[in-house]
């Protein structure tokens, strides 16, 4: 008898904590493409009330939030947004990388076996494939055993298909062949109806229809250069300076169009119909939906942060960022959603323009670096090339030529570590066999040894001087350690999430493992970051 009652008692007990258990009706991750953290601060004085400053003022800030690996590049930091890893663990080692097998450059979602869905062209040929981690996204589908949807959507398509994992039951990104939404065999095969109504209204074609000119009087812009400088790059088909008329952009109509803030709010309208297409925090099971706004990563390699068509993008997005929670708070209910926004990497000030102003920084060609070394080898080797390839600050070696030749490798390393070490854009030459030996400041080491990966990294990584960077006399670019790069902004809103910030360090990785412990599933498969205890408090 007794035992039946204790019996009763502990079923009591685990009935009552099962119902403890509860989530949010949707979670939307926004990942805003090329986002430094001081540009929450930066034009705050124009943004409205119900954009950023809401997220700030009712949210979580966590201000000091870093990148721990490099290269800080699209395709890794989407992919450690939603694994909770980094690329030694999660295999996406940049946008590109070199295949030492297949002597040839590898595309992040490449996929030869699948096709477009939505268009006759070639751009749906990818899939998730070469991601090998699970997301967050995938836990969740597997934690509800697929009930739960997973919808993501990015102009990019390495940003809409490495955030939606394996298991997302749409991914979508925009195709210049079609001017509209496509998505890849690997999913579906056909869109469904609700993209297909959405695509035939053409809006891109309807947001060009008018210039881009300054929200304000460009006058005012007194965060930005002058519109006419020496440290800016063109429009596609375009020109450097307001207004940019797209129709005068001609075929390059739809890659001026990814560089502009309008593709930001037609990213944000598609977002709102996948809600209702895919009817997204309609029961009690919770959903996901990934976005990725890309143009801000157009529009700043192309013009720079210290640019007026920076400033203004970011002015733009705060006023859809307010109309996209409006919507949320009429189509799920106040409290009912859970937001996070972030971004993938920041980027570097135009080097050009911080010289102007007595500022330290460059720029090189690595192409012709990659000559001069390999002319230098073969005069000490007498064989060439033993650099077979240079991308994502590393080089690798040939080592059919080595092998061939019966060369030591090491000695070939420690004397093009010796050539390197004497350019003036690089501070340290670091070999990736040993890289303790490099004697590299923390957090620096940690960096390098979270992006190197013995089957897919080179034989030496290069760290450049602070604001030293490849080509770019114009624009600007991104992939280093340094904070310009790696610092980015992570907001936490909604859905019991405590008013506040934190200045302490905390990690990209550790975005998948807060949403997991908010969500009680469990950490995607390769994860290593931590709670933020501050916002599950």
């Amino acid at each position: 008898m007794r035992l039946t009652i204790l019996s009763f008692i502990l079923l009591l007990c685990l009935s009552s904590a099962a119902q403890d258990i509860s989530r949010p009706k949707l979670v939307v991750g926004i990942v805003v493409d090329q986002m430094r953290w001081d540009y929450l601060y930066r034009f705050q004085d124009r943004y409205s009330s119900g954009g950023f400053k809401r997220l700030l003022r009712e949210g979580f800030s966590c201000e000091n939030t870093l990148i721990p690996y490099t290269p800080t590049h699209t395709a890794p930091g989407h992919a450690c947004v939603y694994t909770g890893s980094v690329p030694a663990l999660h295999g996406i080692m940049g946008n590109y990388w070199y295949d030492r097998h297949q002597k040839r450059l590898v595309y992040c979602t490449e996929d030869t076996t699948e096709h477009t869905i939505g268009s006759n062209s070639t751009a749906g040929k990818m899939s998730p494939r070469l991601l090998w981690s699970s997301t967050i996204t995938d836990e969740l589908r597997l934690a509800t055993n697929f009930r739960s949807k997973t919808i993501s959507i990015a102009m990019k398509d390495r940003a809409a298909i490495l955030p939606g994992g394996h298991a997302s039951n749409g991914s979508y990104w925009f195709d210049n062949a079609s001017g509209g939404w496509i998505t890849s065999s690997f999913y579906m095969e056909q869109l469904p109806d609700w993209m297909v109504q959405f695509n035939s209204q053409k809006l891109p074609e309807f947001y060009m229809k008018q210039p881009w000119k300054p929200l304000f009087p460009i006058s005012t812009y007194h965060q930005s250069t002058s519109d006419s400088n020496a440290f800016e790059a063109k429009m596609p088909g375009g020109d450097m300076m307001f207004p940019h008329d797209f129709v005068a952009s001609g075929n390059h109509r739809y890659e001026a169009f990814r560089t502009s803030p309008a593709a930001c709010t037609y990213t944000f309208e598609t977002a709102k119909a996948a809600i209702v297409g895919e009817k997204l925090g309609a029961d009690e099971i919770t959903d996901f939906l990934a976005i990725s706004l890309s143009s801000p990563d157009y529009i700043g390699h192309t013009f720079g942060p210290n640019s007026i068509e920076v400033e203004d993008t970011y002015l733009r997005l705060d006023r859809d960022l307010e109309t996209f929670l409006k919507y949320l708070d009429a189509r799920i209910g106040k409290g009912q959603y859970l937001v996070f926004l972030t971004s993938d990497h920041a980027a570097a000030h135009n080097p050009t323009f911080l010289s102007s102003h007595k500022v330290a920084g460059g720029s090189y060609d690595p192409g012709a670096v990659k000559r001069q070394l390999n002319d230098s080898l073969a005069n000490v080797f007498h064989v060439t090339p033993l650099i077979e390839h240079y991308s994502n600050y590393q080089f690798f070696l040939n080592d059919s030529l080595i092998r061939a030749e019966k060369i030591s490798k090491q000695e070939v390393k420690n004397y093009l570590s010796e050539l390197l070490i004497k350019h003036h854009a690089i501070s340290q030459v670091v070999d990736l066999a040993n890289i303790d030996g490099a004697m590299l400041p923390s957090p620096v080491d940690m960096m390098v040894a979270n992006g190197y990966n013995q089957k897919l990294s080179g034989d030496l990584q290069v760290i450049v001087k602070p604001q030293w960077m490849e080509h770019h006399r114009v624009g600007t670019s991104h992939g280093h350690w340094n904070p310009y790069d790696a610092h980015i902004p992570l907001l936490w809103f909604g859905w019991k999430v405590p008013q506040g910030k934190t200045n302490r360090q905390v990690l990209m990785t550790d975005i998948a493992a807060t949403l997991a412990a908010i969500l009680h599933i469990q950490a995607p498969s390769a994860s290593i970051g931590h709670v933020i205890e501050e916002v599950v408090r």
